[in-house]
């Protein structure tokens, strides 16, 4: 795995990974930047609930839970002026007729092995959980 980041102009760059995909990172304006991408620090939080809801999805298909319709939230504070996230807060909303207790055994399983939020528990990162059932309109 490797990544390779480019500058373009200003304080935006483009990241490309060895698989042929790239995104564009950049600060908002209000710091000087021109907004054309997320920060590499918005980056983290966006690879968190990516994370977490691509490793809830594969464990869901090995216990055999459908579902219509899944989101994750993923919302970061900082407490105390940190140079970093101090606290994450993640909402799974999903559309399923399975039961609240499989569904939370699978969010369980996804926790111990979603690789993002282990790198956040090993950084210290208080990190709460949140299950909410909907039926998408």
């Amino acid at each position: 795995m490797k990544a390779t980041t480019t500058w373009t102009e200003g304080f935006a760059s483009t990241i490309t990974d060895n698989r042929g995909h790239e995104i564009i990172t950049d600060i908002p304006k209000e710091k000087e930047g021109t907004n054309t991408g997320a920060s590499a620090f918005e980056l983290l939080l966006m690879s968190y609930s990516g994370c977490v809801h691509t490793i809830f999805n594969m464990v869901a298909k090995k216990m055999r839970i459908e579902f219509t319709a899944l989101e994750v939230d993923a919302t970061g504070s900082q407490k105390d002026e940190a140079p970093t996230f101090t606290d994450v807060e993640i909402e799974l909303r999903i559309d399923s007729e399975v039961s609240d207790e499989k569904i939370d055994k699978c969010l369980q399983q996804t926790l111990k092995t979603c690789p993002v939020g282990i790198l956040f528990h090993q950084a210290g990162v208080n990190t709460t959980y949140k299950i909410e059932k909907f039926q998408k309109a």
